[in-house]
């Protein structure tokens, strides 16, 4: 059962990765920074050929991607069980947070992108936008929270040997594997590492 759960996981954060490119990576070669957001002339001149389409795609498939992530997450809390029952709230728990407020700052990213666009990428929308992301902000920090927690809680239960698996497994974990990643500035990227995390421990457990 746990391993099934963690390939509807494996799927779910492959789907989320491309729902992620689907709001980064614009038609013409161009690519989405959190720094275009100082530079409205940059940033409408990235979204030039961004369709609508995209982002409610994003939004849409996302959510369905996230429910799907939660399988494999719930697995991990399942499987921990075995060995402490501490841990295993702790990533329930964390998980769970990092999930439900995941799910929205995601939808919300889709709500901003679509609403620039729909407002002709103006000065005007670009403060809505901004205004949006500032009024939201507790869903982006409580889903890095919780995601946080949960890398270190697995992190430190497989480096310390309270799981059956070998220290070095401790790097099938989407914290570490993000940590590596990071620097490439890969659309996507935490989703390709959870996808990768549940790769491993399908082979390990």
């Amino acid at each position: 059962m746990i391993k099934i759960l963690f390939l509807i996981a494996i799927v779910g954060h492959l789907l989320c990765g491309y729902c992620d490119c689907l709001l980064t990576y614009i038609p013409g070669g161009k690519k989405f920074g959190a720094k275009q957001l100082k530079d409205n002339a940059l940033m409408a001149d990235t979204f030039e050929k961004m369709p609508l389409k995209n982002p409610v795609l994003s939004m849409l498939l996302g959510c369905l991607a996230l429910f799907m992530c939660s399988a494999g997450y719930y697995g991990i809390y399942l499987w921990m069980k075995e060995f402490s029952e501490v841990c295993a709230a702790i990533i329930l728990i964390s998980s769970a947070l990092f999930l439900i407020a995941g799910t929205a700052h995601h939808v919300l990213c889709g709500v901003a992108e679509w609403m620039y666009i729909s407002m002709g990428r103006t000065e005007e929308a670009l403060r809505a936008v901004i205004k949006l992301f500032k009024d939201t902000s507790a869903t982006m920090i409580v889903c890095y929270l919780g995601w946080a927690v949960f890398g270190i809680a697995l992190f430190v239960s497989v480096i310390t040997g309270k799981t059956d698996l070998p220290a070095w497994a401790c790097v099938f974990n989407i914290l570490s594997l993000y940590a590596l990643t990071f620097p490439f500035h890969i659309g996507g990227t935490g989703n390709w590492c959870g996808a990768v995390m549940f790769a491993g421990l399908l082979m390990l457990i």
